[in-house]
């Protein structure tokens, strides 16, 4: 079977010439777990970004499903990589209510609309549904960026420290629930933590970003 996500000999750089990291290469299985770890400034921000076609990386080839979605030849506009990004500050959109904010993502589904509640339940915020996001908490607005990143059901889901701000017991809360649900929809996920015990206690496999940016995994035991 094909890893759901492949990375071959990526290589990225700042503008002044320093390199980020190169010669980065990563698979992902369909339903895996994968956190990434590193000291700040080492890239995994950057290589989420790449992923997502938000940032274009200098040479290496990124593959989703045995096809190209970037290389030196060939890049597939964000909208159409079919992948969900939750960040730190969540960003919902503060003019759309929470129903319209999860539903804004699903394309050319008459259901939508169910599919949308179907996420807010699974995250329990579907009360909230006509609420708009400067009328809810921090966490609960974290459970609505969730839902909206996986409404349109992506190939990989990418997080980029989506805990990193709520406290410990918020943060304990959503993690067991999040798991939770990422394992029964059997979702692809690559997550960016600086915590390692959040980092073993989530993800399947962790890669460690390390001198000069070589990449090491290692399997977690939960």
């Amino acid at each position: 079977m094909k890893p759901i996500l492949e990375i071959n000999n990526l290589k990225h750089s700042y503008e002044n010439d320093k390199i980020l990291f190169e010669n980065l290469n990563l698979e992902i299985d369909s339903g895996e777990i994968i956190s990434i770890l590193g000291p700040s400034g080492c890239g995994k921000t950057t290589l989420l970004r790449i992923i997502a076609g938000l940032e274009t990386q200098n040479s290496g080839v990124i593959k989703i499903n045995n096809q190209i979605i970037s290389d030196a030849n060939y890049f597939l506009p964000p909208e159409k990589r079919k992948i969900g990004l939750v960040v730190q500050e969540r960003a919902l959109f503060p003019h759309l209510s929470v129903l319209n904010n999860v539903t804004f993502g699903i394309h050319d589904q008459k259901n939508k609309q169910e599919i949308a509640s179907d996420y807010l339940e699974l995250f329990r915020v579907q009360s909230l549904r006509n609420k708009y996001p400067h009328e809810i908490s921090g966490g609960e607005q974290q459970r609505v960026a969730l839902a909206r990143a996986m409404a349109p059901e992506p190939n990989i889901l990418l997080l980029d420290e989506p805990f990193n701000a709520l406290d410990g017991s918020l943060k304990n809360e959503l993690h067991n629930e999040t798991k939770k649900i990422f394992k029964e929809r059997q979702a692809t996920v690559l997550i960016v933590s600086h915590d390692v015990e959040e980092a073993n206690y989530f993800a399947d496999r962790s890669v460690l970003f390390i001198n000069n940016n070589i990449v090491i995994t290692k399997n977690n035991s939960n």
